[in-house]
């Protein structure tokens, strides 16, 4: 374990040099135990070589294991057996996974990742949202980055759905980017998921941590779904990781005169898959998985009339005031108190208590300035 998490702390050991030293040496013992010219012979820096000679960090790697337990959380080594298996698959795994909560029952089940814009829109908000709260309630575990935006609401929507999610951060597990997502990490701590980094305590959130926090997101994913992303969206560099990683690769289309669709439409051309509804991620995962996620298939009679698309959305429980303003929602977009007493002909009172209950049933998403979206 010392020498793992000392390697790991060792500057200028990345994940490429890291591969590279073991794929030379074995084990992180080994590489301590290496001549100098062995490892010059690896083209390292030459004070990544004097800190591997004089094993600079051994002392420090004890003193931090202890620290990360005493914050309750723990080490996992690349060659331990309770080191992810999918993550041990690609082709540069973090030698170290610095993991808190319940990081074994989150693994145990399958992990999808979402993820998308961090200056997402209303629309992708409710997609993410939606997403993640139906496959979480389905036993699928969401993976995310914790950032701000779809991030933020896919760990919600999991939360929301009684499920497990992961967050995996850019910096040391002692902290969390953004600090307005700290309350966040509590919740997803007591829901019983877990936070995972490959980075010592104390590490800052550095804009060259969170390429390499990505492949891990992608990496214990079985698939990656993403819900928003601009032309220069980090989701496209993770994307374009799963595929690199023989991983699923989804996008939930969006608005064409949208820059946060210019990504996810992009990834469709591309040969990504549609999403849109839970059904679509699970079918794009292993046929065992999927067979005992879906409901089988009931064939239906036909009848005389095509019920509208808008009528086969409508929760089956709606009171009759619900069911008037329940078409008037909209899930890309959001409309005013105003605008719904006007189109649905309701008085102010039997709007407010359609409201109302439809709040209370987390069946709407409820803006500032008396603004209502649809959440499903």
């Amino acid at each position: 374990m010392k020498e793992w998490i000392s390697l790991n702390m060792t500057p200028g050991v990345g994940p490429r040099a890291a591969t590279k030293l073991l794929e030379r040496f074995g084990s992180a013992s080994a590489v301590f135990d290496a001549r100098r010219t062995e490892l010059e012979s690896l083209r390292l820096k030459p004070e990544t070589i004097e800190s591997i000679m004089k094993r600079e960090f051994h002392e420090k790697a004890l003193e931090e294991f202890d620290r990360v337990k005493k914050f309750g959380g723990d080490v996992l080594i690349l060659d331990d057996g309770s080191y992810p298996n999918l993550l041990r698959e690609i082709a540069d795994p973090p030698i170290t996974l610095y993991v808190r909560g319940e990081w074994q029952a989150c693994l145990d089940q399958p992990c999808v990742a979402v993820i998308g814009s961090r200056n997402c829109s209303t629309y992708g908000r409710n997609a993410a949202e939606m997403l993640a709260r139906e496959l979480a309630a389905r036993g699928i575990t969401i993976v995310s980055g914790l950032a701000r935006g779809i991030d933020t609401s896919a760990h919600r929507g999991a939360i929301e759905g009684k499920g497990l999610t992961i967050g995996v951060l850019g910096t040391g597990i002692d902290s969390v980017y953004p600090k307005e997502n700290t309350h966040l990490a509590g919740e997803i701590l007591d829901s019983g998921g877990a936070l995972v980094t490959q980075f010592p305590l104390g590490t800052p959130p550095l804009k060259d941590n969170f390429p390499y926090r990505n492949r891990i997101i992608s990496g214990l994913s079985l698939g990656v779904l993403i819900v928003e992303a601009s032309e220069r969206s980090g989701s496209l560099i993770t994307a374009r990781l799963a595929m690199e990683q023989n991983r699923e690769v989804m996008a939930v289309p969006g608005n064409i005169t949208s820059g946060n669709s210019y990504g996810t439409n992009y990834l469709i051309k591309a040969g990504a898959k549609l999403v849109q509804q839970w059904q679509d991620v699970v079918t794009e995962l292993p046929s065992e998985i999927a067979a005992a996620i879906l409901p089988p298939k009931i064939e239906k009679a036909s009848g005389n009339g095509v019920a509208s698309k808008q009528q086969d959305l409508m929760p089956a429980d709606l009171a009759d005031h619900e069911r008037a303003i329940w078409p008037l929602l909209p899930a890309d977009d959001s409309i005013h108190i105003d605008v719904l007493l006007e189109e649905s002909g309701l008085s102010f009172g039997d709007l407010n208590t359609a409201l109302v209950g439809l709040d209370l049933r987390d069946l709407i998403r409820v803006l500032p300035g008396k603004n209502y979206a649809r959440r499903l």
